[in-house]
């Protein structure tokens, strides 16, 4: 074929096997199911379109990981050839130009029984975007006459009528009158041989120059560079979920098996890939730079790196909650994960994410596990729960543990008001508790006026949210950085006649506790409060066994996500 002396044949001791592509002066792509057919010692390759390149000797590079099952993902090799032939390599179609209404006609060059010398050419196109199983793109016969992909296609490049390559074929039909085959497209193939990502212009339909994205990945790959040369250990899995954020896509089965090819995934398996492109970028960065950090605390105020915990309902059914589990470094928000699950489920996947989201943090930095939770949900013993299913010590006793309600936390209008009290109170000065005794909670609107009126710092309830709702949420939403209260506290009311009100009791030995600490500090407070409890004779009377902290200074915190319900029909 003029112009296109780059399809190959694939022999073993002078059998054909299978057709493949050269794309640089001394690689040739076929697939691993070609090459597995034939000895390691005497694959050799030959080019149709240049006679007196005949033979060439060839060694398998590169495996893409293909186990040998017809359907089996990563069935991709790569040849070395012997010498560099002097052939212009395949040219690359964007991913994605098989697509299109119509779909474009493909072609593909390939050796079938009776035709194995000079070859054949077989006219398909791409039946549908959505790929097989996240991994193939389903061909179907142009025409029903002419040549169909038979045994001696397998292997060979999938291209536009210009040339340019977008897959390769990998499976053929195995019966005479059926002309459907699949292909692996090009973004796909890279994930198996990442040096074929290097090779690939940007997506087809993908956004316009202009708006920084070619900037970007032009950056990303020197990054990317330079961590191969510096051998840089570093997780490419985690890295892909870093820049992705909670709601991207997954991982594909089995992870990344190496940088480029996590971010050759975040370049055409994204779609709108700007922002995800830019935080793989500042996180590789980070990377390379070492342990080094800018001069400050690593995070928030008190040197806070927080690993934040967000559980809401998601819409799917009142059993179902989503859980996004995050981590803070250098200010910058870093996504665990994000699922839905039964409440029953929400505790184990809690221990195994916070476990992960310390491989986040700086080797210096001091953790604070911040739970964000629907108003109804404030009293939930996060601290209470073990730390793993090997190690039953409660969360809160290892960890300061600290718990925030969602709309205020993601309230814009609280979050400047809470952010000017808790610049005042960044001075170290202790701040004062403000009661709201069990008398009070009776009274709602009151609670809501003495906290203004006190322009309090630090509430403490005698009784737990769920005993007085509306008390509390009236308390909730004002401008009071910290609220405390005790989980087993009082209901509030009349009813002490007999016997010494509990919350009054909390209230009574909080203030004595908490007098001279300053408001930054009181999460390591509270966490050795709770330790005092454990180690009590009696633990399950200790008054601050059931203990709750309501911290959120907005610092610590500087971009929070919008809700994690979705509604579903």
């Amino acid at each position: 074929m003029r112009g296109q002396a780059w399809h190959a044949r694939i022999e073993c001791g002078g059998a054909v096997l299978g057709a493949g592509f050269l794309v640089a002066p001394s690689k040739v792509l076929t697939c691993a199911h070609v090459v597995a057919g034939g000895s390691a010692g005497d694959l050799t390759v030959s080019f149709p379109g240049r006679r007196d390149l005949a033979g060439v000797p060839a060694t398998v590079a590169v495996h893409g990981g293909w186990a040998g099952g017809d359907t089996d993902p990563g069935d991709l090799a790569v040849l070395e050839l012997a010498r560099e032939v002097g052939l212009h390599p395949a040219g690359f179609a964007p991913p994605g130009a098989e697509q299109g209404l119509p779909a474009p006609p493909l072609e593909a060059y390939g050796f079938p029984e009776g035709y194995d010398g000079d070859g054949q050419i077989a006219e398909y196109r791409a039946v549908s975007a959505q790929r097989i199983a996240d991994e193939w793109v389903q061909l179907e016969a142009v025409t029903g006459h002419g040549q169909p992909l038979r045994h001696g296609f397998s292997g060979a490049a999938v291209t536009l009528k210009d040339g340019r390559v977008v897959g390769m074929v990998v499976q053929i039909a195995a019966e005479p009158d059926v002309r459907v085959a699949r292909m692996l497209p090009t973004e796909v193939m890279a994930r198996y041989w990442p040096g074929l990502g290097e090779l690939l212009p940007p997506p087809a339909g993908g956004p316009d120059p202009a708006a920084g994205v070619y900037e970007l990945v032009r950056r990303l790959d020197e990054l990317v560079r330079l961590a191969e040369t510096e051998k840089l250990e570093c997780r490419p899995d985690q890295l892909f979920v870093d820049a992705v954020g909670g709601f991207g896509p997954e991982p594909p089965p089995g992870g990344f098996a190496s940088l480029r090819a996590a971010a050759d995934y975040v370049r055409w398996e994204v779609p709108e890939p700007a922002e995800a492109l830019a935080r793989f970028a500042g996180r590789l960065t980070e990377l390379l730079d070492g342990p080094a950090r800018p001069a400050g605390p690593d995070a928030g105020p008190a040197g806070w790196a927080p690993i934040l915990v967000e559980i809401d309902r998601s819409g799917a059914g009142q059993d179902q909650v989503t859980v996004a589990v995050s981590a803070y470094r250098q200010g910058q928000r870093r996504p665990v994960g994000t699922v839905r699950l039964t409440r029953a489920e929400v505790q184990r996947y809690v221990q195994r994410s916070i476990d992960e989201a310390f491989t986040h943090l700086a080797p210096d930095a001091e953790e604070l596990l911040t739970f964000v939770l629907p108003r109804d949900w404030l009293d939930l013993p996060v601290a209470h729960w073990a730390c793993s299913a090997d190690d039953p010590t409660p969360l809160g006793c290892a960890h300061p543990v600290v718990v925030t309600e969602g709309a205020r936390y993601r309230s814009n209008r609280l979050r400047h008001r809470l952010g000017k009290k808790w610049q005042r109170l960044s001075a170290g000065s202790a701040a004062a508790l403000h009661r709201v005794d069990c008398g009070a909670l009776a009274q709602p609107f009151g609670v809501r006026k003495r906290l203004r009126d006190s322009d309090a710092d630090l509430a403490g309830f005698a009784g737990p949210p769920g005993a007085v709702p509306e008390s509390f949420r009236l308390g909730l939403y004002m401008p009071v950085p910290i609220l405390l209260w005790s989980r087993s506290g009082c209901g509030g009311g009349a009813g002490h006649d007999d016997a010494p009100c509990p919350g009054g009791a909390f209230l009574d030995a909080l203030a004595a506790r908490l007098e001279g600490v300053p408001p930054a500090e009181l999460p390591r407070h509270v966490q050795e409060l709770r330790e005092d409890a454990l180690a009590d004779d009696d633990p399950g009377r200790h008054w601050a066994r059931d203990i709750q902290l309501l911290w959120d200074d907005p610092r610590c915190f500087p971009d929070p996500t919008a809700s994690l319900h979705s509604p579903v029909g």
